[in-house]
């Protein structure tokens, strides 16, 4: 899926910096050098340190079922492919402005609500789809579910219906897209998750390769 050269390659991961807002009570972003070119070593080595969760990310099963699949589980190609970008800013159910999509060729869709517009200030309250989404969407053959939010269900769930759903149905669930910018319509999207041995989740370099 390399860009040709009338393609343009748009950048829907946010930023992970030390002002990157965090799920409260999760361990925060930090990047460290080790080792310094100043201080008189021959390169620099940077660390980093923080949640899986951070930012732009995908949700492993594992993160909401001790059952499920680890993120190095996951098949790669789920996560690089034909998407929707469809606009559900408007307050309402998502469905209605899915019903005319055809996702037999497109199995995967992004949402872009405007629930998080400062990556520095974690929302106090963001919108989540309809609790039928989930089953309709996996009835049409959608493989991958993305939102422009901090998760699929609401900040203070328990319960975790969405992502249960979701996980049920074999969909897979990416978290803190940047789609402000972004105009509805289909794209091919890629943004793989690394492949960290036994996690419940990866952060994303995300992006969309749309038209000129």
């Amino acid at each position: 899926m390399t860009p040709s050269p009338d393609r343009r390659v748009v950048d829907i991961s946010r930023p992970v910096g030390a002002d990157t807002a965090g799920w409260p009570g999760d361990v925060p972003y930090a990047f460290t050098l080790s080792w310094k070119k100043a201080a008189g070593a021959s390169v620099n080595v940077g660390a980093i340190t923080g949640s899986v969760h951070t930012a732009t990310h995908c949700d492993a099963p594992y993160h909401f079922d001790d059952a499920g699949a680890t993120v190095d589980q996951l098949p790669p190609g789920t996560f690089a492919g034909p998407a929707w970008v469809v606009d559900v800013t408007a307050d309402g159910a998502w469905r209605p402005r899915l019903e005319e999509l055809d996702f037999s060729a497109t199995p995967r869709v992004l949402f872009r609500t405007g629930g998080w517009p400062d990556t520095a200030r974690f929302p106090a309250a963001i919108p989540v789809m309809e609790p039928a989404l989930p089953a309709w969407l996996a009835a049409r053959g959608v493989v991958l579910v993305g939102v422009d939010v901090p998760s699929v269900d609401v900040l203070d769930s328990k319960t975790l219906d969405n992502h249960h759903a979701l996980g049920r149905a074999g969909v897979a669930i990416v978290e803190g897209l940047w789609l402000d910018h972004v105009a509805p319509g289909r794209y091919d999207f890629v943004g793989l998750p690394l492949r960290l041995v036994g996690a419940d989740g990866s952060p994303l370099r995300a992006v969309l390769l749309g038209p000129a």
